[in-house]
């Protein structure tokens, strides 16, 4: 049994403890990690025997957001968390890629972390804590584990790097950038950037690494108190029997095989050597013992091929691109579509526009309630050539699609100058390497397609690494496939003309040096410049419109006092607009109210309902009103929307009346003009001043009447002493 067991260091100028032997008692291990108030609980548990027929390590990281640690109740129907949202999901990927490459080869047995954040002050960020608690928990645990690790984040504010920003901080950093490693080497990076320049990120990146020290001192002290003796596992070795039994000019197929460039051709060639190599041997050897034998041969033929001759394994040069495709305009009737090729990686990404009321509304732990801009990312089983039942997305396409999103966030125009959502979807038509970085560029076309007013466009490149026994090594300048199998590195690097705006380092290897980083992030930048060329070639700039088929968006501002008057008693008015006018509109408490429209007829009609809601009634203004009410003494009209006037029976025409009703009904349109608008606010109207105006335009004698339905027509003039009200009487009731 662990008896309770706290350490504690300064990281930045807040405490951070790491707790064990207090919670969860039962599991392998288990600890709290504490940062001011944020605190998360890690548990990690293996399984009693080796997986059966199991070959990779059986690892799973789950990321559990507990509404309650910020004082929420879940806003899904039945008021309880449900799966894994998008940023859970990312968070547990976060863990899982910073601690895969430190188990050793051979471990078969299934391995379950859980991350359960507790409690959060939405200051202190519960992902990094948890990179922190996973390694801790397996560092005191019987599971083989070549850690510990740390993690911190570094924000750059006001020009200066800042170790673990808070999160409202972070709205203001130029970089966003989570390092990872151990005492030795980088293990993972991952980093959202403005545009940012490569000796800024290295920078950062040195000074995660060294802020990351004292954290692995802390685990390390834990584990010598705490720590458990590590289990034992074999060594899965080739049979050296077999490996000498295989023919030797199967080795030389397996290099030839290699170097086809078409990636069917070259599954088509490995597969025939692996079939030859059964067939001559299935006597005195089992077909997987020899399938795993000349796939570790395979491995061994690829990483000696490219680190003797210095090339990629279809014959290019380390830093050459596969040839590259642009394209813009495919799609008819979307807003907006772009197509790029590299190699054999095929990715469309399509471009949708919508109100800013289609936002994405978000339900988890983090500041943010909407996003107004998101990418989704597709990988159907056709674009490997495989047959595979379709489902939910896995978590590999939220991680590239969020990969993605983030590399383009800091070109997307803000929602003052651009009020729309914007919904970017990349289908992978064809994958041989890096579809996530082909659709940052797939993106970028498709949003000048459309219009959208991006800052510039964005475009990415997978690095990759292949390292020697005698520490050689050679970066890699557009993996394809199977590089990143057999590889060592698989480096995404995004950005625009002037710098980085976004990083995702995975590694298979214990760690790499910060030199390699330097190296390979160099390397990406003379790539970017490259595919920047080939974007321009197919769309120089944004498009000046909009495609005919998305929606128009008003913007007008009206008197914050008027708000009430626009959205009426329970949202009955701006409903009523809505359905009238077609369109979706949003109101801002400043005033500010934005019209989605598939036309401009419908939104002008929404604006003129908008307008009369909340102008006011001015004296000398000529209005086109409805009759609302008729008493003896005159009739009242509506001028406005919710404003009405009176029409004294003596301003009804250029004659007298005896009764209202001779002249107009309930319902009628008439013509008014505001005579006064007396101190206490009410409206004083007249028809038989614009009489003559009206005879003057119609170029005819001037009417004597209205009829019902607003048309004028002659009518006898009442003989004089005919029966009615004294007009000052009339005024002297409405005036009651």
């Amino acid at each position: 049994m662990i008896i309770s067991q706290p350490c504690e260091c300064v990281v930045g100028d807040r405490l951070l403890t790491i707790e064990t032997g207090k919670l969860a008692k039962q599991a392998d291990s288990a600890v709290t990690v504490r940062y001011g108030d944020t605190l998360v609980l890690v548990t990690a548990c293996i399984g009693d025997e080796p997986r059966e027929g199991a070959d990779f390590l059986h690892l799973t990281v789950d990321y559990e957001e507990r509404h309650y640690a910020v004082g929420k109740i879940p806003g899904s129907f039945i008021r309880r968390e449900g799966r894994p949202g998008e940023q859970a999901t990312l968070a547990a990927r976060l863990t899982d890629r910073s601690l895969r490459p430190l188990f050793p080869k051979g471990l078969c047995n299934e391995i379950q972390v859980v991350v359960t954040v507790l409690s959060s002050d939405q200051e202190n960020d519960p992902e990094v804590l948890a990179v922190i608690g996973a390694s801790a928990a397996l560092a005191i645990s019987a599971i083989p584990f070549n850690g510990p690790i740390a993690a911190v984040r570094i924000g750059c504010i006001n020009g200066s790097l800042v170790l673990n920003p808070t999160l409202p901080q972070m709205n203001d950093s130029l970089l966003d950038l989570v390092v990872v490693s151990t005492k030795e080497a980088i293990v993972m990076l991952e980093a959202g950037a403005k545009e940012v320049s490569e000796e800024l990120i290295l920078e950062a990146i040195k000074l995660g690494h060294e802020a990351n020290q004292e954290i692995i001192k802390l685990q390390e002290g834990l584990q010598r108190v705490c720590g458990r003796p590590k289990i034992e596992i074999g060594t899965a070795e080739v049979n050296a029997e077999l490996l000498a039994a295989i023919p030797s000019d199967l080795w030389g197929k397996l290099a030839e095989a290699l170097s086809q460039t078409d990636r069917a051709e070259r599954e088509k060639a490995i597969a025939a050597v692996e079939q030859e190599a059964v067939e001559k041997l299935e006597e005195a050897f089992s077909e997987a013992d020899i399938i795993e034998a000349v796939e570790d041969q395979l491995r061994k033929v690829a990483r000696t091929n490219i680190l003797d001759k210095k090339l990629h394994l279809d014959g290019r040069q380390t830093k050459e691109i596969r040839p590259l495709s642009s394209e813009v305009s495919l799609l008819p009737r979307t807003h907006g579509s772009g197509l790029f090729a590299r190699g054999q990686t095929q990715v469309l990404t399509i471009t949708t526009l919508g109100s800013l009321r289609q936002a994405q509304l978000i339900d988890d732990l983090g500041l943010e309630e909407t996003k107004r801009f998101m990418h989704h990312y597709n990988f159907p089983p056709y674009s490997t050539r495989e047959v595979k039942r379709l489902g939910s997305r896995s978590r590999r396409e939220i991680g590239h699609g969020a990969l993605a999103e983030r590399a383009l966030t800091p070109v997307i125009p803000s929602g003052e100058d651009f009020s729309y959502t914007i919904r970017l979807v990349s289908e992978v038509l064809s994958s041989n390497g890096s579809t996530s970085m082909a659709s940052v560029c797939s993106s970028s076309l498709s949003l000048m397609d459309a219009g959208v007013p991006i800052k510039a466009p964005v475009v990415g490149i997978a690095m990759g690494l292949v390292t020697g026994e005698d520490n050689s090594h050679v970066v890699l300048t557009d993996i394809e496939g199977m590089e990143d199998h057999y590889g060592d590195m698989d480096f995404k690097v995004a950005g625009t003309v002037e710098g980085i705006t976004a990083i995702q380092l995975d590694i298979k290897l214990q760690g790499i040096s910060y030199e390699i980083v330097a190296e390979a992030i160099k390397q990406a930048r003379e790539a970017h410049l490259e595919i920047l060329d080939n974007l321009k070639q197919a769309i120089g700039s944004n498009r000046p419109e909009l495609s005919p088929y998305a929606p128009r968006i008003y913007k007008i501002t009206i008197d914050p006092s008027k708000i009430g008057a626009v959205i009426g008693p329970g949202g009955k008015t701006i409903r009523s607009i809505t359905d009238e006018a077609k369109v979706t509109m949003d109101v801002e408490n400043d005033g500010t109210v934005t019209i989605g429209s598939p036309s401009e007829e419908a939104a002008q009609k929404a604006i003129g309902l908008i307008e009369n809601l909340t102008r006011e009634v001015e004296v000398g203004g000529t209005y086109t009103g409805k009759v609302t009410r008729l008493m003896n003494f005159g009739v009242f009209v509506e001028v406005l929307p919710g404003k009405e006037g009176l029409v004294h029976i003596s301003e009804l025409a250029d004659y007298h009346v005896s009764k209202v009703e001779d002249v107009v009904k309930v319902g009628d349109e008439i013509m008014v003009k505001v005579t006064e608008i007396d101190r206490m606010g009410r409206i004083n109207l007249s028809h038989r001043a614009l009489l003559g105006d009206l005879s003057r335009v119609q170029g005819a004698r001037v009417p004597d009447s209205i009829s019902p339905g607003g048309h004028y027509q002659r009518r006898p003039i009442p003989r004089s002493g005919a029966p009615g009200r004294s007009s000052s009487d009339s005024q002297r009731r409405y005036n009651k």
